[in-house]
């Protein structure tokens, strides 16, 4: 099938199951082609353009407003990416592998910065990014090591993105770029993909999601499906 807009674009990660976004595929699988500038490889699709149709830098928000079947967040190599409603039970399995967040974070397997995160998103339906800073009280001195927490949650599978959304004037009105807006990953699939990620184990899970790549792409390292896999 070829790539010519976003309903293309759905219809190819529906059937692969997850790719990397970006246009970068990592030496995995992206469903849009190695290369993020306007390159020749289809004249249609350019990025950065605005347009919803045919600019793949768009189609991540539309997917998160329009579908209920697809995740995107940064999932892979620490990068964005999009799994579906069908391959997230074989992530969720292989990553977190039936543990809850309060029993890594006891491990060692989760930072405090983490937690301050996490605990603000948690107790809350969908939180802007801004405003995940104001609730755990994180200062601008805390930058660079809250932004990699918050990636470390999202490559755990705890938090994913769920939209955005402007930040609003004591009117009542938008103003600014529109953030980012996080949910925990239970709120935004709700129990039936948990329920079947329960009922794979982490190596049967791992196993799977090894066979689609090489269906998708042959040639994938085994070092960076290990990494692609396990977050």
């Amino acid at each position: 099938m070829s790539l010519n807009n976003f309903h293309d674009f759905v219809q190819i990660l529906l059937n692969a199951g997850f790719s990397i976004g970006g246009g970068n595929d990592e030496g995995i699988y992206a469903v849009v082609p190695f290369g993020w500038q306007n390159e020749p490889w289809n004249s249609k699709i350019r990025w950065h353009t605005g347009n919803p149709e045919t600019d793949p830098w768009e189609w991540r928000v539309r997917v998160l407003a329009e579908r209920d079947d697809i995740a995107y967040a940064k999932l892979f190599f620490r990068k964005s990416g999009y799994i579906t409603k069908e391959w997230y039970p074989y992530f969720l399995s292989a990553r977190r592998k039936g543990m809850y967040f309060d029993e890594e974070y006891h491990n060692g397997a989760i930072s405090h910065f983490a937690k301050r995160i996490y605990e603000a998103v948690s107790e809350n339906e969908r939180v802007p990014f801004h405003t995940i800073k104001q609730l755990g009280g994180f200062s601008r001195e805390d930058k660079s090591r809250f932004n990699s927490a918050i990636v470390e949650l999202q490559m755990k599978l705890y938090i994913t993105i769920c939209g955005i959304q402007q930040k609003t004037s004591q009117s009542g009105e938008g103003y600014g770029w529109a953030a980012t807006v996080f949910c925990t990953t239970e709120r935004f699939w709700g129990n039936e993909v948990f329920s079947k990620a329960a009922a794979i184990e982490p190596r049967e899970a791992e196993e799977a999601i090894v066979a689609r790549i090489l269906e998708l792409n042959p040639g994938a390292d085994k070092k960076k499906m290990v990494k692609f896999i396990r977050g």
